[in-house]
């Protein structure tokens, strides 16, 4: 249910131990059999073994790895397609190898932040009643009003985890989407990332030899983000149309200007490749940066709630003490 960093580690080791051995110069269907007799590939020893029946029914890597229910995501099926289609498997191996072990590390940093405020929140929520306690004895009650703020708190952050899997339908990930988009520094991130995902697919895609509008379809579906596809769906007849993507991007409001130059200056002077590829790097790096700054800072935040949360349940606290000092003075 939830993407840990071991679970996306483990994906980065996959694609890099079978990127070496093809490089290697061995065959898909070696490789994998070499793979599946390694401890450290345990994990994925069912998706191992339908590939290789795949592959040895004559299905490509890519159709195999698509008939395996929930395991790859639309970005690294169109990537290890247009890998196979460019004979370049080994190369699309590799990056996805990197996105996946810095995908781990960022995860990895927004979890080191946030354990600490978690146990503040906690520590908060089990100390809010105690006042109530103090002055009752009422054990039951103060056990009561812990457990009727932290299931609602545990069910939401389940709900939202589930929620954000990536097998649910457009709507749901469209509204996920502008939802996270209003979070600071977290919707910049994850559209800086989901132009690397673009620009990674694309590029590999029109090296492979795909035409142009089917190559933009793809990658806005590789990128993840269903306002990308939303926005690039259009393009499709107008660029059959005879019109470039260069000039499709200037009357496009969504894409950053830095993404519009470079494409369009690549557009122009037969650079395409090598402007995606700077793009790719530039979006993954402001993207992964911008992660680890709300990283930073959300467990501020946290802490700044919790600081106002205390201070509401003191003044309440003494406020509530003081009245009934009075009310037993005035008798």
């Amino acid at each position: 249910m939830f993407v840990t960093p071991k679970k996306l580690e483990k994906r980065a080791e996959f694609y890099h131990q079978l990127g070496t051995l093809t490089e290697a110069g061995l065959s898909l269907v070696q490789g994998l059999q070499s793979l599946s007799r390694t401890k450290r590939s345990r994990t994925f020893d069912q998706p191992i073994s339908q590939l290789l029946v795949a592959l040895e029914g004559g299905a490509t890597f890519a159709e195999a790895a698509a008939g395996i229910k929930a395991w790859l995501p639309a970005f690294d099926l169109a990537l290890l397609d247009s890998g196979e289609r460019s004979g370049r498997l080994d190369i699309c191996f590799r990056l996805l190898a990197d996105f996946y072990r810095q995908r781990a590390q960022a995860v990895r940093e927004v979890v080191r932040h946030l354990i600490y405020p978690l146990l503040i929140v906690h520590a908060a929520i089990f100390l809010g009643p105690f006042p109530q306690l103090f002055l009752t004895g009422d054990v039951g009650s103060y056990l009561r009003q812990v457990v009727s703020v932290l299931i609602p708190v545990y069910l939401v952050v389940a709900l939202v985890a589930y929620l954000a899997q990536g097998q649910h339908g457009l709507r749901m990930r469209s509204l996920l989407e502008r939802v996270f988009g209003l979070v600071p520094l977290l919707g910049a991130a994850r559209k800086a990332l989901a132009l690397s995902r673009f620009c990674l697919a694309l590029e590999a895609l029109l090296a492979a030899g795909t035409n142009m509008p089917k190559a933009w379809l793809l990658s806005a579906d590789a990128s993840g983000s269903p306002r990308m596809q939303r926005e690039v769906g259009p393009f499709v007849d107008q660029i059959e149309g005879g019109r470039t993507p260069g000039e499709l991007l200037e009357d496009s409001s969504w894409f950053p200007d830095v993404f519009v130059g470079l494409y369009t200056s690549g557009e122009v002077s037969g650079r395409i490749d090598q402007n995606l590829e700077r793009l790719r790097v530039h979006y993954q790096e402001e993207g992964f940066a911008k992660l680890s700054l709300f990283a930073a800072w959300f467990p501020r935040m946290i802490y700044f709630g919790i600081v106002l949360y205390i201070a509401y349940t003191i003044l309440s606290f003494y406020g509530g003490y003081y009245n009934s000092v009075l009310d037993a003075s005035e008798i």
